[in-house]
């Protein structure tokens, strides 16, 4: 009789990759929903803080090209664009009296600061000598006195003992000896200057001034163009020091402090005033967007070393 035999076949060997094949597209899966997650809400956070810093400039642009009449109103898109709103503003008696000043403060103030502060903060940043950290001290300490407290006897120094009274040369004089701030953040740059490159210069027969300008100078644009552009936005926005030295003179006022009489003389027309607005920040807007690259990479680069 024949013998019985199990034919049942073997069972196949378990695939301990199986499971997490089918499980792997399910992490996958949810890992690939946390990041999208995460991307639309990092970016809603930043749609709504940039439209929360716009806003307020479409408003303002957009009031300035309304009518007299609708500028009163609660409307936010003007029925007619009034671009002549410009022109009555920029053919405003002294307004381009106010433009030639502000250029002038700012202009010759930002060229006068950057001059006389890089010598002081390359000195601070690479010479070693007695009472360097006293120094150092002494600009940190002037960084942090208000104007307020010495503008009265820098104002009798100013207007009784030089009759400057009515100019804006006692806000542009004192550019010419530096400022504590150009100099701090101009140090901390220098400082991320290696040492290597000024003793190379040295040893080929470079003296200081040479080195300052062959070798510092050309590394040092981005602290350059960071500190400039600081002092030249301080000057452009000043109303503090304007109203100080030159009130009592109409043809010395700057773009800061007529805007505030401009807004005194229209004060019911809100589009002039709001284009008078608009013309006195757009060249800082033009000039921070062709500068904003050197501008950012010299802030950035004077904390990298203390």
């Amino acid at each position: 009789m024949a013998q019985l035999t199990d034919t049942k076949a073997p069972a196949a060997p378990r695939d301990p990759g199986a499971a997490a094949g089918t499980a792997g597209p399910g992490r996958s899966g949810g890992a690939d929903r946390t990041a999208l997650l995460h991307w639309i809400g990092v970016h809603a956070l930043g749609v709504a803080a940039a439209l929360f810093f716009v806003l307020p400039f479409v408003f303002l642009f957009l009031t300035s090209l309304m009518s007299d009449q609708q500028a009163l109103t609660r409307d936010l898109v003007p029925d007619t664009w009034e671009w002549g709103n410009y022109a009555k503003v920029w053919n405003t008696p002294g307004f381009l009296t106010w433009w030639r000043n502000t250029l002038l403060y700012a202009g010759l103030g930002t060229l006068l600061t950057v001059v006389s502060s890089v010598p002081v903060a390359y000195a601070l940043a690479k010479f070693r000598f007695r009472g360097r950290r006293l120094s150092l001290l002494l600009v940190i300490a002037m960084m942090m006195l208000p104007p307020q407290v010495v503008v009265i006897p820098m104002y009798l120094f100013w207007a009784k003992q030089l009759d400057l009274s009515g100019t804006l040369w006692p806000l542009i004089i004192p550019m010419a000896f530096g400022d504590a701030f150009s100099i701090f953040l101009l140090r901390q740059f220098l400082l991320t200057i290696p040492d290597e490159y000024l003793d190379a210069a040295k040893v080929d027969g470079c003296g200081e001034v040479r080195t300052l300008l062959r070798v510092v100078l050309p590394m040092a644009k981005p602290g350059i163009a960071a500190v400039a552009l600081f002092q030249f936005f301080s000057a452009w926005n000043d109303y503090f020091g304007p109203q100080i030295y030159a009130s009592d003179n109409p043809a010395a006022w700057t773009l800061s402090y007529g805007l505030e009489s401009f807004k005194g003389a229209h004060h019911t027309n809100w589009n002039l005033t709001m284009a008078a607005t608009v013309l006195v920040m757009a060249p800082v807007i033009v000039l921070f967007f062709f500068a904003q690259k050197a501008f950012v990479e010299g802030v950035t680069l004077t904390g990298v070393k203390g």
